[in-house]
């Protein structure tokens, strides 16, 4: 007895003189990002988890950007939602209506972070701010640029791709006739982002009313009255002519463009980690194309995902996640991850802080995407998309294009049925959110 109260007596004075250490704060961040991607986000991660001894993230994939939203929406009604989740771009309005978050801005201001976000590059910060506040914090910005296989053009007597689509089409019949490929280039997986979105924005075409539906609910789309229809229209003549392939058995539009099957590929520049792992090509890559009577080209429009802060939390959790979107900011951590995974850095401070350091001369395609978003200055046609159910609504299209490409329709067609198709779609949006007054988020 002795023996057991003289320890009991010394444990005590030695927790007196040696206090336990502070638990951690944790908090969770689902995610949509898979393979390297995932590998390079959890990596971030880790070092915001070592910068501290304070707080700790854990990331927590939950598939891909339609299954996080989805499965955020049934956490937050069952009152059991993460801190923070990754939300991809056609899910703004979505969240914004929601009234289940809290704007990072406000967040970051509260817990005393003084950012300057008039530094977010120009595209990236008016898509995720809302009445010049910023809803969720950037993080894996991106935009499409146009990829090719530098030798195939050599070959056929091109320093480079054309800047204008006309003079581009030129370019690939000849590569096509001399029998220096396969094939021109092959059709993104994507394409409704990167062919017909991004392809309206820096041609400074309307793809909705309303500013694309940045001043209000009641957007209806107009892209059928417009460049689109000739595009989608040039796009199946290359397809009919043997110039573009559509990946299939087995093959990604990437492995067609890596193995040097085709000449061409238009993908995010986040696809800079498997090119320069996988390409056995001569490659570069540069500005996406326009059309010959459109001078100057407007900037394109961002795709990725933000990172947004749920309500229902505790003082003491918000702490955490502010402390981590403070280090997600910073103009070290955006060079980090814009070198790491080919994602655009946020701020104007990081991609200078990348040029100093002379990034740019070792990568100088990883400078493409940064230019291409910073050309001019945004207008309602090239600032972004905010549209209601977009995915929804970019489902109808995708399938009206593909009846062209599969000779069942006629492009003004399938973009009239395309449009009416998703301004159905738009109404049932507006109708499920009456009373949020969105107009004028300028």
């Amino acid at each position: 007895m002795k023996r057991a109260a003289f320890l009991a007596a010394l444990f005590t004075v030695l927790a007196l003189v040696s206090p336990a250490k502070a638990a951690r704060i944790e908090v969770q961040w689902w995610h949509a990002m898979s393979g390297v991607l995932g590998d390079r986000l959890n990596e971030v991660v880790e070092k915001f988890n070592k910068s501290q001894d304070k707080y700790t993230v854990v990331a927590v994939a939950k598939g891909n950007y339609d299954e996080v939203t989805n499965g955020v929406i049934a956490a937050y009604r069952a009152k059991r939602p993460p801190e923070m989740v990754q939300i991809a771009e056609r899910g703004y309005m979505t969240m914004l209506l929601s009234d289940a978050v809290v704007p990072v801005q406000d967040l970051l201001e509260k817990q005393g972070y003084k950012i300057d976000f008039a530094d977010f590059i120009k595209p990236v910060a008016s898509f995720w701010s809302y009445k010049g506040r910023m809803s969720a914090l950037p993080f894996n910005s991106s935009t499409p640029i146009f990829w090719y296989n530098k030798d195939h053009f050599q070959k056929a007597g091109f320093d480079k791709p054309a800047d204008t689509w006309q003079e581009l089409e030129k370019q690939l019949y000849a590569i096509k006739a001399k029998g220096i490929s396969e094939c021109g280039t092959v059709l993104p997986g994507d394409f409704y982002w990167s062919l017909l979105e991004n392809y309206s924005a820096i041609n400074n075409q309307p793809y909705g009313t309303l500013a694309n539906g940045f001043d209000g609910l009641g957007t209806e789309f107009v892209y059928n009255k417009t460049k689109v229809v000739s595009q989608v229209a040039r796009l199946k003549k290359w397809l009919d002519d043997g110039i573009m392939q559509i990946a299939g058995q087995g093959f990604s539009p990437e492995q067609l463009f890596t193995s040097g099957r085709c000449s061409t590929f238009v993908n995010s520049t986040a696809s800079h980690g498997n090119i320069e792992r996988n390409a056995t090509i001569n490659w570069s890559a540069t500005f996406l194309p326009h059309e010959s009577d459109i001078d100057p080209p407007l900037n394109s429009t961002i795709g990725g995902g933000a990172i947004w802060v749920m309500k229902g939390h505790t003082p003491e959790r918000y702490e955490a996640v502010a402390a981590f979107l403070n280090f997600i900011a910073q103009p070290e951590t955006q060079v980090w991850w814009h070198g790491a995974t080919g994602y655009v850095p946020a701020t104007n401070r990081a991609y200078e802080l990348a040029r100093e350091r002379g990034y740019y001369k070792d990568h100088p395609t990883r400078e493409i995407a940064v230019l291409q978003l910073s050309r001019g200055t945004p207008n309602e046609n090239s600032r972004g998309f905010r549209f209601g159910n977009f995915v929804q609504t970019m489902l109808a299209q995708r399938q009206e294009v593909e009846a062209v490409f599969a000779g069942q329709k006629q492009p003004q067609q399938a973009m009239d049925d395309a449009v009416k198709r998703g301004n159905e779609i738009l109404r049932q949006f507006e109708k499920l959110n009456a009373g949020k007054n969105l107009d004028g988020d300028r």
